[in-house]
């Protein structure tokens, strides 16, 4: 972290390139795709590595948990994080490559995100699931399905901005009221 940190104030003060203002600039929402990307992966890291070592190998005098619902819920969380992860990952690639990324799909996968992360806090933060001890798979579990919330509130709220634009005259402009044009007086009839 420090060394990205570096880099970007070395290529500021050098060559006068402000990455982060280029990057905040580029697309709306790419923080939030990134913030989510990384919240994804560590519900992903965080559930693999719970799997290894109490699914593994699990002996039925030892184990605390009832093995059949801890690891089907581990499982769940590795899937949970690898989908939001790939789809994470598409959408921030697709923000950064082409600066244009369609409103309806980012909406649509956002929608899709905040039900499965909402099932992924449901099931792994219960008390049979991996993430029900404070840790980083609770608490990245939660942070993931805030994310994803945030992420539908921001489209819709674009999508609310983008219908209520003003045309190019500043006379046509969308409230939710019919337009009236006058044509003319009743003395011209």
């Amino acid at each position: 972290m420090t060394s990205i940190l570096l880099l970007v104030s070395y290529l500021r003060s050098v060559f006068g390139v402000d990455v982060y203002g280029e990057v905040k600039n580029r697309a709306n929402r790419l923080m939030l795709w990134a913030g989510f990307l990384a919240c994804q992966m560590v519900v992903m890291g965080a559930s693999a590595n719970a799997q290894n070592a109490e699914c593994t190998a699990f002996d039925d005098d030892t184990a605390y948990y009832d093995s059949r619902a801890f690891c089907g819920r581990t499982k769940f969380g590795i899937i949970v994080g690898a989908i939001g992860t790939v789809i994470a990952l598409c959408v921030v690639a697709m923000k950064m490559l082409t600066q244009i990324s369609p409103l309806v799909i980012e909406g649509v996968l956002s929608l899709v995100l905040c039900v499965m992360n909402g099932f992924g806090v449901a099931y792994l933060t219960s008390p049979q699931g991996p993430g029900s001890a404070i840790g980083n798979l609770y608490y990245f579990t939660w942070l993931s399905w805030l994310c994803s919330f945030m992420l539908i509130a921001s489209v819709y709220e674009d999508y609310q901005d983008a219908g209520n634009t003003n045309s190019e005259e500043g006379e046509n402009k969308v409230d939710g009221d019919i337009p009236v044009e006058t044509i003319g007086s009743v003395e011209d009839v």
